[in-house]
């Protein structure tokens, strides 16, 4: 019988022993990277809260759909129609412009646009990610007015972004869409409001008026 001290095999290799430092970094770190990452990723700066470009004319919502009281529909003209919301061809300006403000040096690339064929350079504001699907006549045409993505158009002389348009904040309407309907007769108007104590009667009659049944499965907005 040998008295030769037995060794117990290890379990892990020795090298593991050097990853103990970076283990722990990691471990204590960890938290603080994902409160980081929510903190960027839900910032006004990434979800492009704000976002006002210059554009080509000075366009002003607040004159045409404000104070002239120009339905949203006149110049976009598919949006109850198709998923795009259309940007409106340099004809429908021309239509008023023909004869209004005819030598104003803002409306020179207007102008241009219509003697040439060639479109008016408009910047877009509300530009979702192309890996994402969203159509404006599934929404207008159940309810859901201007006013929810878009905020007060009426009252911005120059066009910014009002919410954030991400996908927590499309989840949230989806899965409580009462509060955001509207008749489909107010639509453009951005200021209309129901009377006081309407509203849960009010969603529940156009929940079912229009069959609305919102889903949270990713492939709708992610085809």
């Amino acid at each position: 019988m040998s008295d030769q001290k037995q060794t117990n095999p290890l379990i892990f290799p020795r090298w593991l022993d050097k990853m103990l430092p970076v283990a722990g970094i990691v471990l204590a770190g960890g938290p603080l990277f994902v409160f980081g990452l929510l903190f960027y990723g839900g910032s006004p700066t990434n979800t492009d809260v704000g976002y006002q470009p210059e554009q080509p004319v000075p366009y002003s919502h607040k004159l045409h759909a404000g104070d002239l009281g120009i339905d949203c529909r006149y110049c976009h003209s598919l949006v109850d129609k198709s998923a795009h919301a259309s940007i409106p061809a340099t004809e429908t300006c021309m239509n008023c412009h023909a004869a209004i403000y005819t030598e104003s040096p803002n409306l020179v690339p207007v102008r241009e646009s219509y003697a040439t064929g060639l479109p008016v350079r408009w910047v877009r504001v509300h530009d979702l990610p192309d890996y994402t699907y969203f159509n404006h006549s599934a929404h207008v045409n159940r309810g859901v007015g201007c006013v929810e993505c878009h905020g007060r158009i009426d009252k911005m002389e120059v066009v910014y972004q009002a919410e954030p348009l991400n996908m927590g904040w499309c989840l949230d309407c989806h899965r409580n869409p009462g509060p955001r309907l509207r008749p489909v007769e107010e639509l453009t108007n951005m200021a209309w409001q129901p009377g006081p104590g309407e509203q849960a009667e009010l969603a529940e009659r156009l929940i079912r008026e229009y069959e609305i049944a919102p889903s949270e499965d990713c492939s709708t907005c992610h085809r």
